[in-house]
């Protein structure tokens, strides 16, 4: 009986936790070794109901080998007609006394970040998300070239509200 509880309760735990109606698409990207300034990753999403409102999060997967307490990113959006909106991010990543603010147990953490809320894919066709990190050090004019640490890069959609 032993043995079954011990093959049973992670078997059930992984269920439950896999279980996410909210969740409209999640993908993530390998970035091997480090983010290399110049490296933009893309996610291209599938059609979405254009009457449906959605929230929208940027997934970072990030060791103790970063060696910054936040994140500057620069996104776009490319819309199905090529319009593309731009924006410049910054999100905290450690408490001032350098603890990690992402979920983890081990020097592993992920950091779910909202990119932005309650948005409506009005035009039909796919889009396309672009991220690129934009770290500069403290009075460097020159970007950090490669930022070591992250380990992925992911976009998430979830319903605003549930289906």
């Amino acid at each position: 009986m032993t043995k079954l509880k011990f093959f049973l309760v992670p078997f059930i735990v992984t269920i439950l936790m896999s279980c996410d109606d909210k969740q409209v698409f999640d993908a993530y990207q390998n970035v091997s070794g480090a983010w290399e300034m110049n490296e933009k990753i893309s996610f291209t999403l599938p059609e979405l109901d254009t009457a449906k409102t959605y929230n929208l999060f940027i997934n970072i997967r990030n060791t103790n080998d970063y060696k910054y307490s936040n994140l500057f990113l620069i996104s776009q959006i490319q819309f199905p007609n090529g319009k593309v909106v731009t924006d410049t991010l910054e999100y905290r990543f450690a408490t001032p006394d350098g603890k990690w603010l992402g979920t983890g147990f081990s020097d592993l953490k992920e950091n779910k970040l909202w990119y932005k809320e309650n948005v409506k894919f009005k035009e039909k066709g796919n889009y396309t998300i672009t991220l690129q990190h934009a770290m500069r050090k403290n009075g460097e004019v020159e970007g950090v070239s490669s930022l070591e640490g992250i380990t992925d890069v992911g976009f998430r959609i979830e319903n605003a509200q549930n289906p």
